[in-house]
C-alpha cells in the first residue's frame, strides 16, 4: 500500500526473535503491516519496535478478540516487558486505533488505484471483487482485528474518519453498479441494497479464507463474481416470434 518506504532496519533484538527458517516471512508480514500504518509525528517511517507490537497485537486482537487480550499478553509475544510496552502505548486502544483506520483507507485507497473507470462496467466490477480480496488476503489479521471494533472506537474524529473512508469505498461499488445498469447491462434495481448484496458475499472471507487451500483469494473473488453477476445481470431482449404462416 505505502510503497514508498525505504527498506525498513530491523532491530538486532527484534530481528533474533524471529530467526529460524521462517524469519523472511515473517518480517515481510512486518512490512505489509507497517504499510498501512501512518508515518510518525516526525514524518518519518515507524521504528521496527514499533512495528512488531502492530503485527503481534493484530494478529492477537483477530485471534482472541479485543477484550481477550491484554498488555501483558502483547508484551509476552514480542519478547519485551510490560514497561517497555508501556513507553511506546499507553492502552490498547492507542495500538488497535491506527490499524483500524490504516486498513479501511488502504483498501478504499488500494481499489480506487486498480479502478478503471472507461472500463466496461463488469470489468470494473470483477476488479473491485478481486482487489479487495488481495488485500484481505494479504492483511488478513489486521483486516479482523479491525472489523470486530468498527463502531467502538470511544474517539469520535478517528470513528467519523473511518466511516468516511468506508463510505468512500461503498460509493464506488455503487457507481459501478449504477453503470452497469445504466449501459444496459445490469437490470434495474436498488443501487444501495445491490451493493449490499455485493459486499456481503465477499466481506466475511478474511474469517474463512486459508492461503492453504486449493483456490487464491482472487481466484475465490472472480468465481463469486461470476454468481453475483448471474443474479445481478440483464436479461437479454426476448427475441420476436417467428411469423406464421399464412
Amino acid at each position: 500500500m505505502g510503497g514508498g518506504h525505504p527498506p525498513r532496519q530491523y532491530p538486532a533484538g527484534l530481528r533474533s526473535a524471529y530467526c529460524g527458517p521462517c524469519e523472511a516471512m515473517r518480517l515481510r508480514a512486518m512490512d505489509d503491516i507497517a504499510d498501512l500504518l501512518e508515518l510518525d509525528a516526525a514524518g518519518e517511517p515507524l521504528s521496527g519496535r514499533i512495528v512488531q507490537i502492530f503485527q503481534v497485537a493484530c494478529r492477537l486482537f483477530a485471534q482472541r478478540g479485543f477484550d481477550g487480550v491484554s498488555m501483558r499478553d502483547i508484551a509476552l509475544e514480542c519478547g519485551l516487558s510490560k514497561a517497555t510496552l508501556y513507553h511506546y502505548f499507553p492502552d490498547k486502544d492507542s495500538i488497535l486505533r491506527p490499524l483500524a483506520i490504516g486498513t479501511t483507507k488502504s483498501l478504499c485507497l488500494h481499489v480506487l488505484r486498480h479502478d478503471r473507470p472507461e472500463a466496461p462496467p463488469l470489468e470494473r466490477l470483477r476488479s473491485f471483487l478481486t482487489e479487495t480480496a488481495k488485500f484481505f488476503e494479504k492483511f488478513r489479521w489486521a483486516w479482523i482485528a479491525a472489523s470486530t471494533v468498527f463502531w467502538s472506537d470511544p474517539k469520535i474524529r478517528t470513528r467519523k474518519e473511518r466511516i468516511a473512508w468506508r463510505d468512500r469505498y461503498e460509493q464506488l461499488l455503487r457507481d459501478i453498479l449504477q453503470a452497469g445498469m445504466d449501459a444496459g447491462e445490469l437490470r434495474p434495481m436498488d443501487v444501495k441494497l445491490a451493493g449490499h448484496f455485493v459486499l456481503g458475499s465477499i466481506n466475511w472471507m478474511p474469517r474463512w479464507y486459508t492461503p492453504e487451500g486449493a483456490l487464491s483469494a482472487a481466484a475465490i473473488a472472480d468465481r463469486f463474481c461470476d454468481m453475483v453477476i448471474a443474479g445481478i445481470r440483464a436479461e437479454p431482449p426476448a427475441s420476436p416470434p417467428p411469423e406464421r404462416r399464412r
